[in-house]
């Protein structure tokens, strides 16, 4: 009897978590061998392994623990990988060579899959001396394009795909061209980006006064604080980005507030950090449990959850240990400090099954209950560990007492903490959960509301026909379960009726009694007005929340993945060239990711007069039903050939996974004429041995069905419309092609295969 509540579940483990051999061949039999896998490596730190293993297990059995992706990916594997999900790195000094340093230090970090984020805050503005040289600074947008470049590189080279968060305080003078970055779409796209709000400008704004943009001491220019909050308001309006964190209350809030200074978060916001500052995360299912769901008795276990976290707090304490660390200061900080970020999910099914409508008040009162349960058995799980293990060692017992949230900490916590120190510094995030909500049974993701009670999703099988599967959510199959056919309660709502102000609200309660930050998305519909669109970060302030991310459906943005009353979405349309209707071509936003295996051929073209054979291999990938080529290798034994078969074997593999008509590359490369001569082949004139390859990708090409014969082929990527839909669907996911993209958690995530830019 399988574990798993939902054939996607299953499907996410095999594709995301389950280890394997490079060749493909599974290494965990069963998910009952990836717990195991991941208990035995937490529990090697422990003085006795064997004891702590089972007790691990236990945690991580019928998904009630759920750890991080990369920890449940990589914990026990023995590959080169961190099991830190988040980074921030170290001050970006405002210099030439400094600046470099720290791009070298970015990409070692991702190298191992590390999101990262970074405080561009420090670099001079545009326009700026530079002592010396005698000339003018470019400023930090500049630079930042060349961290987007080298995250692309990263990405390109093979690795985890790339995240990236970079702040900006709001007293910078170049700050109104960071709000303005991602107007152009094709800027910044490996970044995402927020604007750290100090307590001073929220005032000036609300009473309407001037601003100052400073750098170094020196005023560039004052403006009225409205027009600045309007501009960074109306940015995240008309396309999503920037996010505002409100930095002042984050290190007002911060337990280490004593010891370090926080400028920057990690990709998704649920993070900030100090430089070189590193966490680690996981969450407790809180769907799981819930004792007699939907009954009259119906109610979180709270024995059962103060033990789970107890076991969660440990293994994460252990995972700092079991870690590898792409740089030796990111080792220093996370052995300094200790710091995890335990969080939740499921909460919104665990708030249908206890009978309460999310985005209500006694939801929210609920909600607040039990994250401060989940904050008091942490803290004192973590003294526990100190009874045993040690504190911190940057402990200080009166500074950590009246530092951040440990002010309004119980007061038997606090003394247990006065008297035994603690373990870690800060315990409790909430992170983004997209992924691993799936591989859970579909469980709600994170604090986040249900997004639909059901929905179909395609999948693709391997002769690249795709099957229709319905994926229902987990409070929702187990209501079926217990009540057949019974309509659904009153108080059942997602994410489609639920107005910003119910999301701020859910938002802040949670807030309460998490010492990090939180990972939320504050839906608004498309047609809300500007100023009550503005209304809602004023809400995020005034309630308490440490930052706010929203997302509104516009022609920009893309349509968030709609539901119809049944909560299915429609037919996924069709993208269809305008010249030729009976090509079918689906049109990527980013690049594809790489699966794990790709089918292919590889051909064997032989240019006369030449020593060498050259063998191409062409590997494609299935993308909205359809085969598509994916990448080139070229390789010939001819030294002289290596440069130039290198570079077009990077350009075309590039190319191809853009997606489009990529035909074109074909015509151009048939079209290059050797001044040298070229040569016959078969009975045919080739101008060059470039256009011979060209023929032998386009032979490729037909053969797969991606060209319906030779020389059909377009010379430049053509214009394309979306043929079955009346209004606009929004982008195609990146991984799978489907258009079933919607945000969630501060990320857009896709409900079809998990795939989500942040994770």
């Amino acid at each position: 009897m399988t574990r798993f509540a939902a054939p996607i579940a299953e499907q996410i483990w095999d594709m995301k978590y389950r280890l394997k051999e490079a060749d493909g061949t599974p290494v965990d039999r069963s998910v009952e061998d990836t717990w195991r896998r991941i208990a035995r490596a937490l529990a090697e730190t422990e003085a006795e392994p064997a004891a702590w293993e089972d007790r691990f297990y236990a945690a991580l059995e019928d998904f009630r623990y759920l750890p991080a992706g990369r920890i449940t990916a990589g914990a026990g594997t023995a590959r080169s990988v961190t099991l830190f999900n988040c980074f921030v790195m170290g001050t970006v000094p405002d210099t030439m060579a400094g600046i470099f340093d720290m791009l070298k230090e970015a990409a070692l970090t991702m190298q191992q899959g590390g999101g990262i984020g970074y405080d561009f805050s420090t670099i001079r503005p545009r326009g700026a001396p530079v002592a010396g040289v005698a000339a003018d600074a470019s400023g930090p947008l500049s630079f930042m394009d060349v961290w987007d470049a080298m995250c692309r590189t990263i990405m390109s080279a093979g690795s985890r795909r790339g995240a990236m968060m970079a702040t900006m305080r709001c007293d910078h003078p170049d700050i109104e061209d960071f709000i303005g970055a991602k107007a152009d779409s094709a800027r910044l796209r490996m970044f995402n980006l927020s604007v750290l709000v100090t307590d001073a400008f929220m005032e000036a704004v609300k009473a309407d006064g001037p601003w100052e943009l400073t750098f170094g001491g020196k005023v560039f220019r004052t403006l009225p604080a409205r027009d600045l909050w309007n501009r960074i308001m109306r940015a995240t309006y008309d396309y999503a980005e920037p996010g505002v964190i409100f930095i002042d209350r984050i290190n007002a809030a911060n337990n280490l507030a004593y010891c370090e200074t926080i400028a920057a978060t990690n990709p998704c916001g649920e993070q900030p950090l100090p430089p070189y500052g590193a966490c680690l995360l996981g969450s407790i299912n809180l769907a799981r449990l819930v004792a007699d769901p939907f009954g009259t008795d119906a109610s979180l276990d709270e024995d059962a959850l103060d033990d789970l976290v107890a076991t969660a707090v440990r293994m994460m304490d252990n995972v700092v240990d079991a870690s590898r660390f792409p740089l030796p200061q990111q080792a220093e900080e996370a052995a300094a400090k200790r710091r995890i970020g335990l969080g939740v999910t499921g909460l919104a099914d665990a708030l249908l099954m206890v009978g309460l409508r999310y985005g209500s008040d006694a939801a929210a009162a609920q909600t607040e209950a039990w994250l401060r349960r989940i904050a008091r058995a942490a803290y004192l799980a973590s003294v526990d560990l100190a009874k045993e293990k040690g504190a911190f060692p940057l402990f200080d017992a009166e500074k950590y007492l009246a530092s951040g949230t440990m002010r309004a900490m119980d007061e038997d916590v606090r003394e247990a903490i006065r008297t035994h120190g603690i373990r870690n510094a800060l315990l409790t995030s909430i992170a983004p959960t997209g992924t691993i909500s799936l591989y859970a049974g579909n469980v709600s993701s994170g604090i986040e509301p249900v997004f639909a009670y059901a929905y179909t999703r395609k999948v693709l099988q391997k002769d690249g026909t795709r099957t229709e599967e319905e994926v229902v959510d987990y409070a929702v199959q187990m209501w079926r379960e217990t009540r057949g056919d019974a309509p659904l309660p009153d108080h059942f709502v997602n994410a489609q009726v639920l107005s910003p102000q119910e999301h701020v609200k859910m938002q802040a309660a949670a807030q309460k009694w998490v010492d990090s930050s939180i990972s939320k998305t504050i839906n608004c519909p498309e047609d809300i007005g500007f100023e009550a669109f503005k209304d809602v970060y004023m809400q995020a302030y005034e309630t308490g929340c440490k930052g706010c991310t929203t997302y509104r459906p516009n022609d920009v943005t893309g349509s968030v993945l709609s539901v119809s009353e049944a909560d299915k979405p429609a037919e996924t349309p069709v993208l269809v060239h305008e010249a030729e209707a009976g090509a079918e071509v689906v049109y990527m936003s980013e690049p594809l990711d790489r699966p794990q295996t790709l089918e292919g051929a590889t051909y064997k073209l032989k240019w006369p007069d030449s020593e060498h054979a050259i063998y191409l291999t062409i590997n494609d990938i299935v993308v909205g039903g359809r085969r598509r080529p994916f990448e080139v290798f070229i390789n010939s034994k001819n030294m002289e050939h290596f440069a130039w078969t290198v570079a077009l074997t990077r350009m075309i593999s590039a190319v191809f996974r853009r997606g489009g008509d990529v035909s074109f590359v074909v015509e151009e490369l048939k079209a290059v004429f050797d001044p040298r001569g070229g040569a016959w082949v078969k009975g045919r004139y080739i101008p060059s041995i470039l256009a011979a390859i060209g023929g032998v990708i386009e032979q490729h090409l037909v053969a797969i069905g991606f060209l319906e014969g030779e020389g059909m082929g377009l010379k430049s990527d053509p214009q394309a419309r979306v043929v079955g839909l009346d209004t606009p669907r929004g982008r195609p996911c990146p991984s799978c092609g489907q258009y079933d993209m919607h945000m969630s958690e501060g990320c857009m995530t896709c409900t079809s295969c998990g795939y989500s830019k942040c994770q």
